[in-house]
């Protein structure tokens, strides 16, 4: 959870040479995610090409769940001295309002991914076999 240590921005960027540490910005919030590099979905090398940085923009385009959202709040290290803050708000994008409540919360019939690539595996398996 965070901490209440104040960062500069020029302190992010020096920590870049630390090799247990992966420190970056995120809408003036300060997070270390070296732990987390393994697990990250979109893999370790977007979160180091980001180590030093202010990753808001990026982070924002890329659009991320409310479960990742909230799984962040772990790796909050502190926040941006009050003078070098951008107090930009993070934009809203289509994948940003998804999470596995809303999932749930669809009205509709709705086929779970899973049977619809095994029907559509099956399917072409059959077309195969019989050509």
């Amino acid at each position: 959870m965070a901490q209440n240590k104040i960062f500069t921005r020029s302190e992010i960027e020096k920590s870049n040479k630390d090799l247990n540490k992966n420190i970056f910005i995120l809408h003036d919030k300060v997070y270390d995610v070296h732990r987390f590099l393994n697990e990250h979905p979109g893999g370790e090398e977007i979160l180091i090409d980001h180590k030093g940085k202010d990753a808001s923009e990026d982070f924002d385009d890329v659009g991320h769940s409310k479960d990742a959202m909230e799984l962040m709040k772990k790796y909050q290290v502190g926040e941006l001295i009050e003078s070098e803050r951008s107090n930009k708000s993070p934009k809203k994008g289509w994948v940003a309002g998804y999470s596995k409540v809303t999932e749930k919360n669809v009205k509709g019939p709705g086929v779970p991914f899973y049977l619809l690539l095994g029907g559509i595996a099956i399917i072409v398996g059959l077309f195969f076999y019989a050509y």
